[in-house]
């Protein structure tokens, strides 16, 4: 009995893992407070990167790369083509280390033309804690452009 990883993987055709605006006009308030996160809840982080790989025009068989880097997994996708976090939750004192983390593991990774950087917007502890990351990502030659939120 063969185990492990066997070299392929399978795919199967499902909705998009982010849920459609659809609002409600009468009470446009709740339902501002229920797309807060608009990724749906039922679907893993890996339904969510290969949704993003397919949206950015990534191929499925590019190599992808996993890391820690301040408690929070991040993915290389591609030698560093593309970097994302997915994490739930950022908390403002965990900002830095994780950007200078990210910025470290870019030029290891060393690749070929520019990169993107994704993150889950609800993740931020708030809008500073997202401006923050986004400046220190900048200041070590990130295109603000290349630097997104789901």
């Amino acid at each position: 009995m063969l185990t492990g990883d066997l070299g392929f993987r399978v795919f199967k055709l499902d909705s998009s893992n982010i849920r459609a605006w659809e609002p409600n006009r009468d009470n446009l308030a709740t339902t501002l407070e229920e797309h807060a996160e608009h990724l749906k809840t039922d679907r893993t982080e890996a339904d969510i990167l290969f949704e993003l790989l397919l949206k950015l025009g990534l191929d499925l068989t590019v190599p992808i790369e996993q890391k820690t880097i301040a408690g929070k997994t991040v993915h290389g996708i591609g030698a560093g083509t593309l970097l994302v976090c997915l994490s739930e939750k950022i908390a403002a004192p965990e900002v830095e280390p994780l950007a200078l983390g990210i910025v470290a593991w870019h030029k290891e990774l060393a690749p070929a033309g520019e990169s993107q950087v994704v993150f889950r917007d609800s993740a931020f502890a708030d809008d500073v804690a997202k401006t923050n990351l986004t400046a220190i990502l900048q200041q070590y030659r990130f295109d603000a452009k290349n630097i997104r939120s789901l």
